[in-house]
């Protein structure tokens, strides 16, 4: 089925990646390691812009930058310079920022996602280095806010900002965008995506082929979702009561889940960009051979490799290839047990319950999964009573062997369940004659007493083909 697009709606996202994997910031000897600290205490002259500082280029940002423009497929420019995009706002105290402008690190890339009606490429227009300004926090709301607090903490990271081509038609695409970005990053370790201020999205916005929208400084994937629903709902609202979309910026209250009016778009003249005066330009093409070696296995090739080498179906590689710890996690379990078998295990029963739980692949151990899908194919335990095990490891803890001691989750013998099979069926006549009737539903209320009975150590399946074969002697 082709997506068509009804009202027209075209999405480009800025994503903003701190690079907090490094040591040190992007000019400076200052630690990256703030997160934690008191305010204001990781700063110096350089990142606090005081005159007569001069920044000097950390060698492995510029590195860890060409990473992320190889696997976005970009690329890589022959010589590179940093511009000052000038601007005040309070958390920039030199008064201008540190961009890349006419010349960045990396361009003409593609990221491919699930779109709306299948496989979909995603144009990377740019990826360029920048410094990170300093963090406001507002005392109460944004537009009504009694005084600003500043923190510089973060003033100097270093930021790389990758932006798309506007050619995602929905929110559900932008939000796989910034899934696959986010994959892709986790894969080359150049980033810690669970701290604050790791990745923070801007959104351009139009419907209708009207004038675009930039939603700014949004931290989160579902706030990003979120906010382009609300925005294309806005714009439609707006155009359908006879009113003109207009170039503007505009905040996404989380809170309240709207989006809200922050000034007029600027247009590139407004920056008054020029180039960097302290920084020479650099020649970065001769590294492309060395970084290269340096990229691992990819998602989109894992997944492929995972399809071919363990034979699974492709929406198990999927699912198993989104995050490096699931992948990592599922290998190491696929080489005690049967692939086929992990890959269902790991992708539907683990990370369901992790999820539910919303915790990581950490929270449990390879030996263990191995044990639970092993005591299921010897037949020792029903594949519910695996469940219930990997739940109880989950919320209590123990070990599997002695959960299915504790739990007395052995599977019952033959005629065991055979005997629950007649007692179900003697007890229920009117179940048995409304199935006979032709009531299929009835049939599950039959095999439901077969399993309580059993205290839910019968296989489910078995018992239904027992008493099937027992109703229609």
């Amino acid at each position: 089925m082709v997506y068509d697009n009804p009202d027209g709606v075209r999405i480009g996202l800025e994503v903003h990646v701190q690079l907090n994997k490094l040591n040190t910031k992007l000019f400076c000897g200052c630690s990256t390691d703030y997160h934690d600290d008191e305010p204001n205490t990781h700063v110096c002259p350089v990142c606090l812009g005081l005159p007569g500082s001069l920044p000097v280029i950390n060698e492995k940002a510029v590195d860890f930058a060409m990473k992320i423009g190889l696997a976005l497929n970009c690329e890589i420019v022959g010589q590179t310079q940093f511009h000052r995009k000038n601007y005040y706002y309070p958390d920039l105290p030199k008064g201008f920022q540190t961009t890349q402008y006419d010349y960045p690190i990396a361009s003409r890339g593609k990221v491919i996602i699930e779109g709306e009606d299948g496989e979909r490429v995603i144009g990377v227009t740019r990826a360029h280095m920048e410094e990170d300004p300093g963090r406001l926090q507002h005392i109460g709301s944004i537009e009504k806010s009694k005084g600003t607090f500043i923190n510089y903490n973060r003033s100097g990271m270093t930021l790389i900002e990758i932006v798309s081509d506007p050619d995602m038609r929905s929110p559900k695409e932008a939000r796989r965008y910034l899934d696959k970005l986010r994959s892709i990053l986790d894969y080359l370790d150049v980033f810690n995506g669970d701290l604050e201020g790791a990745m923070r999205v801007d959104a351009n916005v139009s419907v209708f082929g009207g004038d675009r929208v930039e939603v700014k400084n949004i931290s989160s994937f579902k706030g990003a979702e979120r906010a382009l629903l609300y925005e294309i709902m806005r714009q439609k609202n707006h155009i359908r009561r006879g009113g003109k979309i207009v170039l503007e910026t505009r905040h996404f209250d989380e809170a309240r889940g709207v989006t809200i009016s922050m000034r007029t778009k600027e247009e590139e003249h407004d920056y008054r960009y020029f180039p960097e005066p302290d920084l020479v330009p650099m020649r970065v093409a001769d590294k492309v051979p060395d970084i290269l070696k340096t990229l691992p296995e990819l998602p989109d090739a894992k997944r492929e490799r995972f399809n071919s080498q363990y034979g699974i179906a492709d929406m198990h590689a999927r699912a198993l290839t989104i995050q490096i710890k699931v992948a990592n996690f599922y290998e190491e379990v696929a080489a005690e047990v049967d692939p086929k078998d992990a890959a269902v295990w790991v992708a539907d029963i683990l990370k369901g319950e992790l999820n539910y739980r919303d915790t990581d692949v950490d929270a449990f151990k390879v030996d263990d999964i191995v044990e639970i899908i092993s005591l299921v194919k010897q037949d020792k335990i029903t594949e519910q009573s695996g469940v219930q095990i990997i739940r109880t490891i989950l919320d209590e803890g123990g070990k599997p062997q002695d959960i299915v001691v504790s739990k007395g989750l052995l599977k019952v013998e033959d005629d065991i369940v055979a005997k629950a099979v007649e007692e179900a069926i003697t007890e229920s006549p009117e179940a048995v004659a409304d199935y006979l009737a032709g009531k299929e539903k009835s049939l599950n209320f039959i095999v439901g007493k077969v399993m309580q009975k059993t205290k839910g150590r019968a296989d489910a399946r078995e018992a239904r083909e027992k008493v099937l074969a027992m109703i229609n002697k």
